[in-house]
């Protein structure tokens, strides 16, 4: 840690500051405010009420209002600051409001009524966090049923875009054969081709093979990846031909050689392709929103949308919930982020 405090705090200048270090301080700061602000504010937004997030100027931190339990009242009442005529402030509950002017009544003593107007009055608040976002979801929704859904999903399609990937890979890099290189081609040139293009015909095949509102047509559209191809094929030429011919001359199958030694020196790229795959059907959501119909097979990102109605759109829950779809991928770059770096590191090597 002491290493860490003396390369941040490390000046050109030696005691006094340069100019350069003040730079780079404030660049370096800006960079984070742009990289970690959006996302700190999606999480304290989260936590805010309805009132809070339609409230303007809009605040960082939630707020929420204050109340106190006045006896001859069955709910407790919003506290505010209002100033009496003689100019003395007192800190008010609300009894009742008709229209622009509200009935303030002295918690300590309910008998002690005020008419104000609510534009001369503040209310008392206190930084206050609503999981009630978070937990009315999960307990009153089937947000975990979609959860479930979604790990199926990306776990199952994940694998097989691995092997079905990898396959392509292997043969494009290790066999020699007349229109490779057009049949590398035409892989890389889908990548054009957007998924609103196919879309049609995508969903009538899915429709006519039975896979309509089920999560497996959500998952073998999506298996084969042209970026997937081509990153495994560049990762497995820097492999030595000569592996191959030995282990051949050992008179070892096709599929031997594919999975006990192409497959495990190709690690590195495999685990990128996994990262890159798990944040994809983690965060799909135009084509599940097409296959699927039914609640009972939505996926969490199709769960969302559920939220947004056509009058009334319940941003405080999108908000939460969007908290709990991000966690997953914020933990998959955590941990695997070295595996990032080794994999698109190796595959230009050759």
């Amino acid at each position: 840690m002491s290493r860490v405090t003396a390369f941040l705090t490390r000046r050109r200048g030696g005691d006094r500051w340069h100019w350069t270090d003040v730079v780079t301080v404030l660049w370096l700061g800006a960079g984070v405010i742009l990289m970690f602000g959006p996302a700190v504010w999606l999480v304290l937004s989260s936590l805010k009420t309805p009132a809070g997030l339609a409230e303007f100027p809009p605040t960082l931190l939630p707020y929420a209002a204050e109340t106190v339990v006045v006896e001859g009242y069955d709910k407790p009442l919003p506290l505010f600051t209002v100033t009496r005529e003689d100019g003395t402030e007192a800190v008010l509950a609300e009894a009742r409001r008709v229209g622009t002017v509200a009935q303030m009544i002295d918690p300590a003593n309910p008998d002690d009524k005020l008419r104000v107007n609510i534009a001369e009055r503040e209310p008392v608040r206190a930084v206050g966090f609503a999981w009630e976002n978070y937990t009315q979801p999960l307990v009153e929704r089937n947000f975990f049923l979609y959860a479930q859904n979604s790990v199926f999903v990306t776990v199952v399609a994940t694998i097989i875009t691995l092997v079905t990937n990898s396959m392509a890979a292997f043969a494009l890099s290790k066999y020699q054969f007349r229109g490779r290189s057009a049949v590398l081609i035409l892989i890389v040139a889908t990548l054009m081709i957007p998924l609103s293009v196919i879309l049609v015909p995508l969903f009538s095949i899915i429709s006519a093979t039975g896979l309509f509102n089920t999560l497996w047509g959500v998952i073998l559209p999506t298996v084969a990846t042209p970026t997937g191809v081509f990153l495994l094929r560049q990762y497995m030429l820097t492999i030595p031909d000569e592996i191959i011919e030995a282990a051949r001359m050992d008179h070892a199958s096709e599929w031997q050689i594919y999975w006990r030694i192409v497959l495990p020196l190709t690690a590195p790229a495999l685990a990128v392709l996994a990262i890159f795959s798990v944040v994809w059907r983690w965060n799909d959501f135009l084509w599940p929103l097409v296959v699927l119909s039914r609640q009972d097979v939505y996926t969490l990102q199709v769960g969302l949308n559920a939220y947004a109605g056509e009058l009334n759109v319940q941003w405080h829950f999108i908000l939460a919930m969007t908290v709990v779809t991000m966690i997953p991928v914020v933990l998959v770059f955590v941990f695997l982020q070295r595996f990032i770096t080794a994999g698109i590191a190796g595959t230009g090597v050759k």
